[in-house]
């Protein structure tokens, strides 16, 4: 799941959140905000398949799969504090989000090509991984080569904005500081976390 290449409007729809938010995509879920399929008397879902929507959420949200979430998940057991919060906390630490946080991607599957591409540097060094684990003071920056500069500056100054209070952008240097490590209140994923917690101790 960490690259959906289907179409992302059904997934919104079919989860009921905006968990692709490409322009497209948003239009589209909209238009219909009911499930996909054919028109008919639904019955009422169970526990578990609420639990197991709750649980695509993140996995689609973040783009991990599922070996990728349940590590997650072991680590935020072996974590103080409730164990939800701190599996979406390793999540909004991940590299990708990071940079879709901080405003140089419209999309985490964009925040995660350039990852993958090398396109950033993490404290001056140049990553390809999209899951690297970002911690406070770690300085994220775009590779100093003139398209990666005109690429990523555009981005910031189409309007793609930093909307994360943890990160401070530098529109100038084209480079972000976590100043923080994220919280609870920080996440921006409707989701019922609880029942993801349930869903994997199974």
């Amino acid at each position: 799941m960490g690259r959906h290449t289907g179409p992302k409007a059904r997934i919104n729809r079919r989860l009921g959140a905006m968990i692709f938010e490409s322009s497209g995509a948003v239009r589209a879920a909209e238009r219909r905000d009911y499930p996909p399929g054919m028109s008919q008397r639904r019955r009422k879902p169970s526990n578990y398949a609420i639990a197991l929507l709750e649980k695509q959420k993140i996995k689609y949200y973040y783009g991990l799969r599922e070996r990728q979430l349940r590590r997650y998940f072991e680590a935020a057991k072996g974590m103080q504090g409730n164990t939800g919060e701190q599996l979406l906390m390793l999540c909004e630490r991940r590299l990708d989000n990071v940079i879709r946080r901080a405003g140089f991607a419209d999309t985490r599957p964009q925040a995660r090509q350039g990852a993958s591409h090398g396109h950033f540097q993490v404290n001056g060094r140049t990553v390809t991984v999209p899951s690297i684990r970002i911690n406070a003071g770690d300085v994220i920056s775009v590779r100093n080569r003139p398209n990666l500069k005109t690429l990523y500056g555009s981005l910031l100054d189409s309007g793609s904005t930093n909307d994360a209070d943890w990160i401070d952008v530098d529109t100038d240097n084209l480079s972000a500081t976590v100043t923080a490590l994220p919280t609870a209140e920080d996440v921006s994923l409707p989701v019922d976390v609880g029942k993801v917690v349930v869903f994997l101790s199974r």
